[in-house]
């Protein structure tokens, strides 16, 4: 029979191995067909599994095509977990969104992201301290870049008083991580979700 941690360890400890060996359920269905005209936003919030989740749960049904987690940022080529998990890598886990710009603005993305973990602590989120748990966004044009830094500006004025501490870099190669990593917390809804994973009640950002 295959091993389950009970929910409160499984909610302290990450595995490394594969979804078989710590009876962990994995997604092989793969990703959607993403339509003609579909948009991109990588993101990092530390843990991928919660940020992943509260995207899915908050923009599912409004136009999000897609959402994977995955690897950037670092110079090793098809890194695995486990390197990752090392710091070694230089990558971070991060967020690959694909939707709708009819019916989600980038905007509204980064909105979303500064409101759903801490991005005052540099290379950590909670208890997750490395370099790969770091706050990035990562752009793949000048508007995206242009819209990451005013919003960053607004939310480091506003919202988390000069403590912001987010990477805002071009985007490089990109990694899916393992299949077991996808819709994590959806196959096992008692796993690991940081504990900076929520969303924060902010006003609008003038």
């Amino acid at each position: 029979m295959a091993f389950t941690m009970p929910t409160f360890a499984s909610r302290l400890f990450r595995p490394f191995t594969s979804s078989a060996r710590l009876g962990i359920t994995a997604d092989t269905s793969g990703g959607p067909a993403i339509p003609e005209g579909a948009e991109k936003a990588t993101v990092a919030a530390g843990c991928f599994w919660g940020v992943e989740h509260l995207y899915r749960k908050h923009f599912g049904n409004k136009g999000l095509y897609d959402a994977r987690v995955g690897y950037t940022g670092g110079d090793l080529n098809n890194p695995t977990y486990r390197a990752v998990c090392s710091g070694q890598t230089g990558h971070a886990e991060s967020l690959q969104l694909h939707y709708d710009p009819s019916q989600i603005s980038y905007r509204q993305i980064l909105e979303f992201f500064y409101r759903l973990h801490d991005p005052t602590t540099a290379n950590r989120q909670g208890p997750d301290v490395g370099p790969q748990y770091r706050s990035a966004i990562y752009y793949h044009n000048d508007e995206q870049e242009k819209v990451a830094r005013e919003i960053t500006k607004q939310a480091n004025e506003q919202w988390y008083k000069g403590g912001i501490k987010t990477e805002i870099a071009p985007a490089g190669q990109w990694w899916d991580a393992e299949d077991y990593h996808q819709q994590y917390l959806h196959h096992n809804p008692t796993g690991y979700e940081c504990p900076t994973h929520f969303l924060r009640q902010f006003p609008p950002l003038q």
